[in-house]
């Protein structure tokens, strides 16, 4: 049965979590555990919880947390997501599960999608505790990301980000955008899987500059030995294809590839039998 939790990132700031214990765990017989948490301006209970679920039969525990700043996770800024910041706290996940007592600290993996598919891979380079890493639709380009939101916005975007700098030293709050627009792909999932009255489709304009400097994809390379399975939707409107094909192809092995004749999106909604089911094989291949 889920269980909620709290942990502490190493800064102090408090991040809620579910724990989802493996099936079959006991006592004395420690199990594996995989470290889940969501997209750009996603919640937990986006979806987290279908994924848990199968991984948990399976024989996986689960930690599922929101990122600082989101959901139920303290941290300030409100609404702010900066991917430094989440690739610490995840670090910080990982060292929690290894104290939790029904969970084996050298069977640890993680699972990202979207931009924490990209914080997934960037783990799997850079944290040598981990046994597995799932990254699925993963931000790869948060640069190329940046370019295509100021070749939206043009000069009156730049020009948003120096006033928002200035008002933000003058400890003013911070400038926030919608996270989708109305009719959107984005929009139209998170109604999909029923959050509309806690996603609050808002997020700091500082959430979209800070992005520029995180490119995932020059990592990937550094991944291997750890196992790698990255997730691609064919038809991804959000996160060119080419270029998650092409980090992946950067990494050593081993390494899987699932493609999916899908939207960004479609994993977590219509897909989701087929990208949780071959998640949970591969980490159970990797982790038993």
């Amino acid at each position: 049965m889920r269980r909620d939790l709290t942990f502490t990132a190493a800064d102090g700031t408090a991040l809620a979590a579910w724990y989802y214990p493996a099936a079959g765990a006991t006592a004395d017989g420690a199990r594996p555990c995989v470290i889940m948490s969501h997209g750009f301006s996603a919640l937990r209970r986006m979806g987290l919880d279908d994924y848990a679920r199968v991984f948990a039969e399976a024989g996986l525990g689960c930690l599922v947390y929101d990122h600082r700043s989101w959901g139920d996770s303290g941290g300030e800024p409100r609404l702010e997501t900066d991917p430094w910041r989440q690739l610490d706290d995840m670090r910080d996940a990982v060292t929690f599960a290894r104290t939790l007592p029904d969970v084996d600290p050298e069977r640890i993996a993680v699972w990202g999608t979207s931009y924490s598919g990209g914080h997934a891979l960037m783990m799997g380079a850079l944290d040598g505790r981990l046994r597995a890493v799932v990254a699925q639709v993963p931000m790869v380009d948060g640069g190329g990301f940046f370019r295509a939101s100021l070749a939206a916005g043009g000069e009156r975007f730049l020009a948003r980000l120096a006033e928002d700098r200035d008002a933000r030293y003058r400890g003013e709050a911070p400038q926030t955008v919608r996270s989708a627009a109305d009719g959107s792909t984005t929009a139209a999932w998170a109604e999909a899987v029923d959050v509309e009255h806690v996603w609050p489709n808002r997020m700091t304009l500082r959430s979209l500059e800070v992005v520029a400097s995180y490119v995932p994809a020059d990592f990937t390379p550094h991944i291997a030995p750890t196992p790698l399975l990255m997730i691609v939707a064919e038809q991804d409107e959000i996160l060119p294809p080419a270029g998650q094909l092409a980090a992946f192809e950067a990494a050593g092995g081993p390494k899987e590839l699932l493609r999916l004749p899908c939207q960004h999106y479609d994993p977590y909604t219509k897909l989701l039998p087929e990208s949780s089911a071959a998640a949970r094989d591969f980490l159970v291949r990797h982790l038993a």
